[in-house]
């Protein structure tokens, strides 16, 4: 038998009294925040501020075959290549839908004529304040080529579902988010 959770876990919240910024760069701002636990003892503890994210899942089924469409692009923290869902940084005011075709777009130059929310997430909810909206893509129709930022070098092409699937977690997908985006996407299979 399954347990559940009390509605009423009010015990567990804490009481942010205060937040102050340690660092502010061109991606996120990191604060301190001073909270108040339940048993009220004071603890401090670091949040990080970023814009919120939106991955797309581009899906595509024709006589080629039953495919994600990937980019490939390099990861500085890791020091590596990374296989990806597109995605990327909503725009100050960008709604989420429209943030995940401009970014499937300008990353693979494929318009999808259906998104579908399939989840909001956060990141990390110990450290990020932001949310990441996951995004199906179909319907999708080639009318473009890539329009990448400045600083973008990213490649795209079409990749067996399957072989997504069987490789996520990999040192070729090495991505969290994406995973958990995936999982988003198999759970549509299953319902």
């Amino acid at each position: 038998m399954s347990e559940t959770f009390s509605s009423d876990d009010t015990s567990l919240i804490w009481q942010e009294l205060s937040r102050r910024e340690l660092l502010k760069t061109p991606v996120y701002t990191v604060k301190e925040t001073t909270s108040r636990a339940p048993d009220g003892s004071l603890g401090h503890y670091i949040v990080t501020e970023a814009p919120n994210w939106c991955i797309v899942i581009p899906s595509i089924k024709d006589d080629e075959g039953d495919d994600f469409i990937m980019v490939r692009q390099w990861r500085h923290a890791h020091q590596a290549l990374s296989i990806e869902f597109p995605g990327g940084v909503l725009e100050a005011g960008e709604e989420s839908a429209a943030g995940g075709a401009r970014e499937l777009r300008e990353e693979t130059g494929f318009k999808a004529n259906k998104m579908t929310l399939l989840g909001v997430m956060n990141p990390n909810p110990a450290l990020f304040c932001n949310r990441v909206y996951v995004y199906l893509a179909e319907e999708l129709v080639k009318d473009g080529v890539q329009k990448l930022d400045a600083d973008e070098h990213v490649a795209y092409r079409r990749i067996a579902k399957k072989e997504v699937i069987a490789k996520m977690g990999s040192e070729e997908y090495p991505h969290a988010i994406m995973t958990s985006a995936l999982g988003l996407y198999l759970k549509t299979l299953i319902q």
